[in-house]
């Protein structure tokens, strides 16, 4: 059901796919009708929306703007049409949330289960995506709450909580930096390294400290889930590297693994964030979550940013 104007789901949906012919294909209407509204709507603001290139086309500042009223607009109508079809309001809790793979290996999902023990009604659902792709999610309403890294500011997501987060090396029971209690990069790369892929962040990190220090590396094994990473180094093949996000120590032994703090400043570019969307009241349930999550993020680092 359609409570959202027309102009402005068009304008929203042309904004996601950045062509007028790509929108209509996903509305099933023609792009002429498309163009119209969007015609429309500039002229009613008196302002254009979108700069037009060749090859499609890209929201202005003031597109921008009305792009994350549009987004919540379709957030809260999506709800008000759930809580009108199934009579229930309040009482329905169901948090969405999204994360990277870092945070869903123990801090999330502990959050989740503690939440639940206070609050046993509420459900939630859990998807584990890329960094970049969490950030989106929340900021398009897909979810209530992401936890993820970060780069630089973020612009299209209120930061609930930034944290700086330590990277740690990843090392075998009994190998013979177990007992440090940290190393320096070039320490770290004179062993076999098991490294994601240049597209994750840690790495982009890694290869900036590398190339500060005139360290050449070639890994061992290029991959960016960490089950993998954890039974290679378990199994022998070399050290990876994860985020301390105060969780590393839980059950360290029985993993067979040790975690030693790489000491160097470049990972200090990197943080820890709860992300929620721009603007948007999250439903009760939502931000209680979201508040614990925040608390469980801070300690033991130092936050940086709000």
């Amino acid at each position: 059901m359609q409570l959202v104007p027309v102009s402005l789901a068009y304008f929203l949906e042309v904004a996601r796919t950045g062509s007028v012919s790509e929108a209509a294909q996903v509305l099933n209407v023609a792009p002429s009708a498309i163009s119209r509204q969007i015609a429309k709507l500039e002229a009613g603001i008196g302002v254009p929306l979108f700069v037009r290139h060749p090859r499609g086309m890209t929201v202005t500042d003031a597109g921008s703007r009305l792009l994350g009223h549009a987004r919540r607009s379709e957030v809260e109508t999506a709800a008000l049409v759930e809580e009108l079809r199934t009579g229930r309001g309040a009482d329905v809790r169901t948090v969405a949330v999204a994360c990277s793979e870092g945070f869903a290996r123990r801090v999330v999902p502990g959050a989740m289960a503690a939440f639940r023990r206070a609050y046993p009604d509420v459900t939630f659902r859990l998807d584990i995506v890329p960094r970049q792709e969490a950030t989106r999610r929340v900021a398009e309403g897909i979810v209530d709450v992401a936890a993820t890294y970060a780069m630089g500011p973020q612009h299209d997501v209120r930061v609930e909580c930034a944290v700086v987060i330590p990277v740690a090396a990843i090392v075998p029971v009994g190998h013979e930096l177990a007992d440090r209690r940290r190393i320096t990069l070039a320490e770290l790369c004179a062993h076999p390294l098991a490294l994601g892929s240049a597209g994750t962040s840690q790495r982009e990190l890694f290869d900036i400290g590398a190339q500060l220090e005139g360290l050449t590396v070639r890994p061992a094994l290029v991959c960016d889930a960490l089950a993998p990473q954890y039974e290679f180094v378990r199994s022998g093949g070399g050290i990876a590297l994860v985020g301390d996000l105060g969780d590393l120590d839980e059950g360290a032994a029985t993993e067979g693994v040790a975690y030693v703090h790489v000491d160097h400043p470049v990972f200090r570019q990197r943080e820890a964030q709860v992300q929620t969307m721009l603007g948007r009241r999250l439903p009760w349930a939502a931000a209680q979550f979201t508040e614990l999550l925040v608390g469980r993020l801070r300690p033991p680092h130092t936050a940086v940013g709000q």
